[in-house]
């Protein structure tokens, strides 16, 4: 290991544009970032990748964690020797590419647990290819959770250092409020807590968001407030945490981003997502809770459709790697609390 704390990258599907977020990122703040990033790839990948990205680096490929000394303009790579020379092609659904992308979520994740690196940044995957390639997973929340001995584990979305949790993800709306209860929201609001003290808020102020326009209006808009979220945040208070609300979810998030909370508790998978991609889309992060290693992600999809032309903006790959950089101190806390 060097000085700095290492990252390792996975850029997700070849034939997408992760490689080349990648190397640009890299390729932009790889020598200043607090942490040290280096791709889990095949090196022609990333080769490609430099070449329609027209970058002037070399990709240096290593066979092991022991790494050499960092040099600028190099960019390191763990050669996973899935592909070879023989890579896909540009934005196309390809078996290899599923197969590669998922090695190297399985290099990285095992790194990470054996502390060779203090986490794993994670670049877009395609279903589809790594259904091809034979995995059973959805995603990679799945194949996280398989590899980690997880099995729950939640969203924290950073976004210009704010954080925003979500009660309830990947449902219908009325599925989302069928969900709601007393013991759920305890529940969440209390992950949503332990989350902030991991990275790095000793005294977490939590906002629980309402669900119903104005926050129900005593009962004239909906009732979820007074049956489910008020008696769960009275609990939570009672219990000495410092959760506020139900506040209406046309201030809360507002009122976060001026600095009244560390987080916020939203209700359904919309109400945060918007919120976070309207105030900086490019900005907005995925950090999953819950496993014992740290894993920042983009948000984003591999987006076929401009893959191989050079055009791919980074920023949320150089977000996701920045805030990784940033949250890697927090390596140690982060298996102290989630691995047991």
């Amino acid at each position: 290991m060097t000085e700095r704390l290492c990252l390792a990258i996975t850029v997700g599907d070849p034939a997408g544009i992760g490689p080349e977020i990648t190397v640009r990122t890299l390729a932009e703040v790889g020598t200043t970032a607090p942490a040290r990033g280096v791709v889990v790839a095949d090196p022609a990948v990333l080769r490609r990748a430099a070449r329609v990205c027209g970058l002037d680096v070399t990709i240096r490929a290593v066979g092991s964690w022991h790494l050499p000394p960092e040099q600028e303009g190099v960019i390191d790579c763990l050669d996973i020797a899935e592909l070879g020379d023989a890579t896909p092609q540009w934005g196309t659904v390809d078996k290899r590419a599923g197969a590669a992308a998922v090695r190297a979520i399985e290099v990285a994740t095992a790194a990470a647990m054996a502390g060779d690196v203090a986490g794993i940044v994670t670049g877009p995957i395609n279903k589809e290819a790594i259904w091809a390639a034979g995995s059973t997973h959805l995603g990679h929340t799945e194949m996280l959770g398989e590899l980690t001995g997880v099995t729950r584990q939640n969203t924290m979305f950073v976004v210009r250092g704010k954080k925003i949790f979500f009660a309830t993800r990947h449902v219908s709306l009325r599925a989302a409020l069928d969900q709601v209860s007393v013991e759920q929201q305890v529940s969440c609001a209390e992950e949503a807590l332990t989350a902030l003290r991991v990275f790095g808020h000793d005294q977490p102020r939590l906002a629980v968001a309402a669900i119903n326009p104005h926050g129900g209006e005593n009962g004239a808009f909906g009732d979820e407030e007074i049956t489910h979220l008020e008696p769960a945040v009275a609990r939570l208070r009672a219990a000495g945490a410092d959760v506020t609300g139900p506040v209406p979810a046309d201030s809360v998030f507002h009122r976060l981003l001026q600095g009244h909370y560390d987080g916020v508790l939203s209700q359904y998978h919309d109400q945060g997502h918007i919120a976070a991609k309207t105030f900086d889309f490019d900005g907005t992060i995925s950090v999953t809770v819950g496993l014992p290693i740290l894993r920042t992600s983009v948000d984003h999809g591999t987006a076929f459709d401009i893959a191989g032309q050079g055009v791919a903006d980074p920023a949320t790959m150089r977000s996701a790697f920045l805030h990784g950089a940033e949250f890697a101190r927090f390596a140690d806390r982060i298996r102290a609390t989630y691995g047991g």
